[in-house]
Parts: C-alpha cells; sequence; structure tokens
C-alpha cells in the first residue's frame, strides 16, 4: 500500500477518535497517540493531506459551522431556483449528469452491457469503480479493516452484463474525478479538468433517481439535509424515503451523499463510517 494511502487512514482513525471524544476536546498530543504517532508527524501528514493544520480542519466540523452551512446551501439553491439558472452538478469544476438504464436492462441486471472495473487511490482511501460505454455506474470506498466485498455488491446488482477488470482505462476516470487543482493563485480551486462532463449510468427506482439529482445540485463544498432534499423534490412529508434512496447510493462522490447530514448539524449515518464522512466533509470545506 502507497504512504499516501497508510497517511488517509492513519488519518481516518484519528477523526474516528475524535468523533468519539469531541466532547472532550482533545489536543493535538491525544490525537496524534490514537495513531500511535509524533504530534509533529502527525500534523506534517495531515497538512500534507488537507492543507490545513488539524485545529482548523476540526472546527470546520463543529455544529454550528455545520447548521451555518445547511442554511447558505439552502439560500443558495433559492437563489438558483429564483434566477432560473441551471441546476448541472459540479465536483469540482466537473459537470456531473446522470441518467438511468433502460427500462429492459433494469429487469435483466444489466443484460448486454459491458462494464470495466478496477481499484485505485483516492484522497479518501482505496476506491472501487466500475465504468460503462454510457458511464461510470460504480464508485465506492474500501474499509481495509472490513470485508473486501464491494465487487460482489457490485456483480450481484448487475449480474447479467459482462465485468472486464481493465484498471489502465479506469485510472483515467479516477484522475479525472479527483485530479489535483490546477496551480496559480486565481485558478488554486479549480479542477484540472474544468468544463468536462461527467456521466453517471444509475440502476434505481424513479423516485430514487430523483434523489439522487437533487444531491448532484448540492455545490462542493456545501452541505444539505434530508429535508431539504425532500422539499427540493416536491415531496416534504418523504424525509424517511429520502433517507432510504440516499441510502441506496452506490457512486460515491459523484452522487454526494456525504454531503447530507442531520439538520442539528450532526453527521447522520454514512455506510462507510462517520470518520469518512467527517474526511469527506472537511476536505471539501477546506478546498473550497
Amino acid at each position: 500500500m502507497s504512504d499516501k494511502l497508510v497517511n488517509y487512514y492513519r488519518i481516518e482513525k484519528a477523526l474516528g477518535f475524535l468523533t468519539a471524544h469531541y466532547k472532550e476536546q482533545p489536543d493535538l498530543d491525544e490525537i496524534a497517540a490514537s495513531v500511535f504517532m509524533s504530534p509533529f508527524h502527525f500534523q506534517r501528514i495531515f497538512t500534507d493531506w488537507v492543507g490545513i493544520s488539524p485545529k482548523k480542519f476540526v472546527q470546520y466540523l463543529t455544529l454550528d459551522h455545520l447548521r451555518q452551512k445547511i442554511k447558505e446551501t439552502e439560500n443558495m439553491m433559492e437563489a438558483a431556483d429564483e434566477a432560473g439558472l441551471s441546476s448541472q452538478s459540479r465536483v469540482n469544476e466537473l459537470f456531473v449528469r446522470i441518467e438511468g438504464v433502460s427500462p429492459q436492462q433494469y429487469k435483466s441486471s444489466g443484460k448486454g452491457l459491458e462494464i470495466f472495473y478496477g481499484y485505485h487511490a483516492s484522497p479518501f482511501g482505496l476506491c472501487f469503480i466500475a465504468v460503462a460505454d454510457k458511464g461510470i455506474c460504480a464508485l465506492k470506498f474500501i474499509d481495509e479493516e472490513k470485508s473486501r466485498n464491494e465487487f460482489e455488491l457490485f456483480s450481484a446488482q448487475w449480474q447479467f452484463a459482462s465485468l472486464v477488470h481493465k484498471p489502465d482505462l479506469t485510472q483515467a476516470y479516477v484522475k479525472k474525478i479527483f485530479g489535483p487543482p490546477v496551480a496559480g493563485p486565481e485558478q488554486m480551486h479549480r479542477h484540472q479538468y474544468a468544463g468536462e462532463d461527467l456521466q453517471l449510468l444509475v440502476k434505481g427506482t424513479d423516485f430514487q433517481i430523483k434523489v439522487w439529482e437533487a444531491l448532484v445540485k448540492i455545490p462542493f463544498g456545501s452541505l444539505s439535509s434530508y429535508q431539504q432534499i425532500a422539499r427540493t423534490i416536491g415531496k416534504p412529508e418523504a424525509t424517511r424515503a429520502v433517507g432510504s434512496a440516499v441510502g441506496a447510493n452506490t457512486i460515491l462522490y459523484l452522487i454526494p451523499c456525504h454531503r447530507i447530514i442531520a439538520a442539528d448539524g450532526s453527521m447522520g449515518n454514512y455506510h462507510f463510517g462517520k470518520a469518512r464522512k467527517m474526511a469527506m466533509i472537511g476536505w471539501e470545506l477546506s478546498h473550497t
């Protein structure tokens, strides 16, 4: 495993420690000790990963700050609707579009589709990605301490598709998604693939797809709540169903279910753990 991946898992473990002990406000020494590192070494790898200190990073994750981000997102999306602006999503500067599989392919679990897959490093650990001609159809992060069953789960969902291991092809997509920002003060946070499109091929019910389309409208570095998404899709009473649809998402990060938190500012649930969700939210906030 590369040093970058090892360092990410150390950071994730440290964030897990913070999640469990945030009320005690642990200092740098205590956080570093939780991952068996010196404070100096931990601060260095953390700052190298995210660009800011652990102390500043934690400030982004306070309940008050996260609640404020929810309000900002709601105001931003309302203003865009009133102005008639496009709600096309961006991950950094990549445009994301969602397309559902055909009804026949939905019923036949992808019969006739050829899907390529691979495993790659990302800022949030090792990831599994699968790509068909019509777009990305899976992106999941891998917890090294749990069972590696992402391929089995994916192949069960697309059991009649032809699955081909082709990491040289999928690596290009991972670079597109997580590539470094363009250098230069005016473009510090613009993506090196700015303006390019990413097509997603999803397999879900009409309601699930509607929720996922609402999720991709949440801007990079912003947060929303289950209630906001329910209102956005015109189903204000369907908060619980929205939560189920969010949990059914199989294209993580690009359909950004990590940007959904509880209305009170708490993290809520995340299939890949609250520590990884904290890492993703804090990483995005620190890059905006």
